[in-house]
């Protein structure tokens, strides 16, 4: 097998078990194809364990497996693969591969009611991507087909294509996948939605969210498909008001508030006004703090501002923007439940934004609960590059 040879001093990290090796610290490379396995060896010579080769990209090796005994192969990728699912036994809806912190770079796979929509986004994915599919079948209990999805920017990085919607093995699903989070029901499009088509990193987020809403005037922005709209009107939510740019994501959150609103017996969701708006979120703050409208609850749930730690400062002056508003349309004891799946914005640096803003705002805030990655996202000790996932929970007292 040929091998990566690092530079002298660059083994600590893969010693630490953290899975990537960047180009800046391999001292040379072997003429292998992307995703092929291949040794790691320190400048001694020693093997540090085995990875997936990318050559076009910055992050040149994802590890797989560490120390010199365990040589993965496609039984290793399919035990990862059992193991995973088995963690995730009995959900309906749920994540069941969480890429780097369950042992498989670059693969994301998602359930939804009994079809997996998967993510190949690093070359040692790709190379991977039919022995994954397989497994999923075979140890998914009830599984009904596996599909992917490559339309994702990042693929670019590796030098691989970028695609569409595709059936791998088994059905092919039908146009919406109907899920249950927590008793509300929700229409996914796992063809065009974002990412695989929900977000089921912000279950934990929704549900705190249905437990302070009750009786409150809601400003739900960034809404996508309205999860959290339906989460509030779930929980006894005066009046929602759901903003997104997109038409065709407002189209699925008006559909998703009719089906618990036709469907529910115990719950709120009829009685709730819900109201749809296609608006820039930045500028519908605006207008409705210059026309001094006021809530009660303001959900901000924006997309990711930082890709990279060279955009931290930009997407800091945007998470500032955007908080800075909302805490303005706030009235005394209102709630501000805003969050960041920004990975460069780590939580101490998204407090202190918080902070700034507050005081910016003259208003007084309390943190009352904080939100981050549900049980089926997990998150690597030795990768903490998988903690993107933010949300801190206020009360203004003034």
């Amino acid at each position: 097998m040929e091998a990566v040879v690092l530079k002298p001093g660059r083994e600590k990290s893969l010693l630490r078990r953290h899975p990537w090796v960047f180009s800046g610290a391999v001292a040379s490379e072997p003429s292998v194809a992307p995703g092929a396995t291949m040794a790691v060896r320190g400048a001694d010579g020693d093997v540090l364990g085995y990875g997936s080769w990318s050559p076009l990209s910055q992050i040149r090796v994802r590890m797989l497996a560490f120390g010199r005994d365990t040589v993965p192969d496609a039984d290793f990728v399919r035990r990862l693969v059992a193991a995973s699912v088995a963690r995730r036994a009995g959900c309906g809806a749920a994540r069941l591969v969480n890429a780097e912190s369950d042992g498989l770079p670059g693969v994301v796979a998602d359930l939804y009611s009994g079809w997996v929509v998967c993510q190949f986004t690093s070359a040692g994915a790709e190379y991977w991507k039919w022995t994954i599919a397989d497994a999923l079948m075979e140890f998914l209990p009830g599984c009904r087909g596996v599909a992917e999805r490559a339309d994702a920017d990042v693929r670019a990085r590796e030098g691989l294509a970028r695609g569409g919607f595709a059936v791998l093995r088994g059905e092919e699903p039908p146009e919406f996948v109907e899920i249950d989070e927590n008793g509300l029901r929700f229409l996914v499009d796992v063809r065009n939605g974002h990412k695989t088509g929900f977000y089921m990193d912000q279950r934990d987020a929704r549900a705190a969210v249905r437990s302070l809403a009750s009786g409150r005037e809601v400003l739900n922005c960034f809404c996508y498909t309205g999860g959290f709209g339906v989460a509030a009107a779930a929980g006894g939510a005066r009046s929602v008001v759901n903003v997104d740019v997109s038409e065709p994501a407002l189209a699925l959150a008006r559909r998703n508030h009719e089906l618990n609103a036709q469907t529910s017996q115990t719950l709120q969701t009829s009685q709730t006004p819900q109201t749809f708006v296609c608006a820039d979120v930045f500028k519908y703050l605006r207008t409705c703090r210059d026309e001094g409208r006021k809530f009660d609850m303001v959900v901000l749930d924006p997309p990711k501002f930082a890709e990279s730690r060279s955009q931290v400062m930009k997407a800091a002056r945007g998470y500032k923007d955007i908080n800075l508003l909302a805490m303005k349309l706030l009235r005394r004891d209102g709630v501000l439940a805003t969050f960041s799946c920004s990975g460069a914005i780590d939580e101490e640096l998204f407090l202190k934004i918080l902070a700034e803003a507050a005081a910016d705002a003259g208003r007084d805030f309390q943190v009352i609960g904080r939100t981050g990655h549900p049980f089926d996202h997990p998150v690597s000790l030795a990768f903490p590059e998988g903690r993107y996932l933010k949300g801190e929970i206020l009360v203004c007292r003034g």
